[in-house]
């Protein structure tokens, strides 16, 4: 008899069963964002603002997905994107999205907080395999944790630079949610009514950020010292490739740049850190142009579908990273749920390329967009203006 198939067939899907199955203090922590949460719903929203201009009677039916960064070919432009504590929405969230790394031949930010050691995430997704680094303790220590993500056998660091402090986010607030976690009633009615994820944690073992010792890792502690001058000092020490994560302005892309960085990574944290930041994907273009052609741009905050990987590439990125969906699926159906999900994006990029008239990631860029009036309709902004995005990528 053939396995069941799983019932995730997007994002939303893998939300909906994640809410379910997770106890409110999980998928809160993994859900929520900072303030009123119109900051992630604003990343979401941007991307319904930018629309695909479909071409038809092209030659489409042989294309390649894989994109060319960091002198390797990289399977798919789409990578997953650097998540603290995965293993708390499933047993072996880690090991699965290592494999599903591997398999699909796309990278792996594996966070200085993850479940699992770095240097145990390096022997399973191997060159997928990325290490981000958040500053703490101070520099020497920061510093020699990249060291030690270098002797891992890590070629590729990507410093987080927009947690300077952590934001306060209101779903945990009241939850009580901590690491480590502390039992209060609200925790313990969470648990017990969902006895699932409850016996799988005793089984398992509950989850603690792997890459610190016991007791030493604080969430919640300053991460300010990730300034100018520890970016100098890192890349002055850091042999391979640095990224640097968290950029949503042009005049930080460009400094960043030339102390050295060798990629600049757009993010707004998912809307967990400013609830009034702009969208990612707004800001986007501007950073594109800022750098030129030259330099590699990741992407990520609100993506949730293979449409929207399209987009963030025709508007300047050249990979294109998920986040929250990836735990959602696999909170909701494991490994099968996060293979169900990578399947679908993956798809549906190739898909929409054919709709799109394009049989490679190179192609795409401000003449995939569709051009609209000067103003939407329904008062939503203005779409893109081609000519302003017509900056080459490298």
């Amino acid at each position: 008899m053939a396995p069941p198939r799983s019932r995730i067939h997007s994002s939303e899907d893998a939300r909906a069963l994640a809410r379910r199955r997770l106890p409110p203090l999980i998928f809160d922590f993994v859900d929520g964002a900072a303030g009123r949460e119109c900051g992630a719903a604003r990343n979401t929203a941007a991307f319904d603002r930018v629309l695909l201009q479909p071409r038809v009677m092209a030659d489409v039916a042989a294309r390649d997905l894989s994109v060319s960064l960091f002198g390797r070919r990289q399977g798919v432009p789409l990578g997953i994107a650097p998540m603290g504590m995965c293993n708390l929405v499933h047993p072996g969230a880690d090991r699965h999205l290592a494999a599903s790394a591997a398999r699909l031949d796309m990278p792996l930010c594996v966070s200085s907080a993850a479940s699992s050691s770095l240097e145990e995430m390096a022997r399973m997704a191997g060159a997928n395999a990325w290490f981000q680094l958040y500053f703490g303790g101070g520099a020497e220590r920061s510093l020699a944790m990249a060291e030690r993500a270098r002797r891992a056998g890590y070629a590729t660091l990507v410093l987080t630079v927009d947690v300077p402090e952590v934001a306060r986010r209101p779903r945990d607030a009241r939850n009580g949610f901590s690491v480590p976690f502390s039992m209060t009633p609200r925790a313990f009615w969470g648990f017990a009514t969902h006895p699932r994820w409850s016996l799988a944690m005793l089984t398992a073992g509950v989850p603690r950020p792997r890459n610190f010792g016991a007791g030493a890792f604080d969430r919640g502690a300053s991460r300010a010292g990730a300034d100018w001058g520890f970016l100098s000092r890192l890349r002055d020490a850091w042999p391979g490739t640095l990224i640097v994560k968290g950029i949503t302005a042009p005049e930080d892309a460009r400094r960043a740049r030339a102390l050295g960085a060798d990629a600049i990574y757009v993010s707004t944290h998912g809307g967990r850190q400013l609830d009034s930041a702009p969208a990612a994907l707004d800001v986007l273009p501007a950073i594109r142009a800022a750098l030129g052609a030259g330099t590699p741009i990741l992407f990520d905050s609100g993506v949730r579908n293979g449409e929207d990987v399209l987009k963030a590439l025709a508007l300047g990125a050249d990979m294109a990273m998920i986040g929250r969906p990836a735990l959602w699926a696999l909170a909701a159906d494991g490994a099968r749920g996060l293979n169900a999900l990578l399947a679908g994006i993956v798809g549906d990029i190739g898909i929409a390329m054919a709709q799109l008239g394009v049989r490679n990631i190179g192609q795409l860029g401000p003449e995939t967009l569709f051009a609209a009036p000067a103003a939407a309709p329904d008062g939503g902004g203005a779409a893109p203006d081609r000519a302003a995005l017509k900056i080459a990528k490298p």
